[in-house]
């Protein structure tokens, strides 16, 4: 089960990268949503629910892990650590943009922004670190 969940994990963080510049209306003004089949990239309410769906699945495959981390407790290497923080921190910021969008509760323009800055920061922050990582052979978040 463990395989499946890993070989989930890239398309579901490639999902979650597209809707999430999908939220800022990039593809409808690039002309991206106008490629045959990707017309919903520029409908931001769609682009929206499908982020949302995403992280549900996001939070599977990250329940399912930590869930097997505990039961065997392995070490992390310095570059999986790292990435888990950054993975942590988007996951704070994303909870914190939920409830930002919850009818009943409002926020600053100010604070409004700087919640969406800090969730596309670390975002980007985890992209560099996987790339880093990947380019310098340390992939593993687990030592074996």
């Amino acid at each position: 089960m463990t395989k499946i969940i890993l070989k989930l994990w890239m398309p579901v963080m490639a999902f979650m990268a597209i809707t999430g510049m999908g939220q800022m209306p990039i593809f409808k003004r690039y002309y991206v949503a106008d490629i045959p089949g990707l017309a919903w990239l520029g409908e931001p309410f769609t682009v929206h629910w499908a982020h949302y769906i995403g992280a549900a699945a996001l939070m599977f495959i990250i329940a399912w892990l930590v869930t097997l981390w505990f039961a065997k407790q392995p070490k992390l290497t310095g570059s999986g650590k790292i990435r888990i923080v950054l993975l942590g921190l988007i996951i704070g910021t994303g909870y914190v943009r939920v409830i930002k969008n919850l009818p009943d509760i409002h926020f600053s323009p100010t604070v409004t922004m700087l919640i969406d800055w800090t969730h596309l920061l670390f975002a980007m922050l985890l992209g560099i670190a996987a790339l880093w990582s990947a380019r310098t052979g340390r992939k593993a978040y687990i030592k074996r």
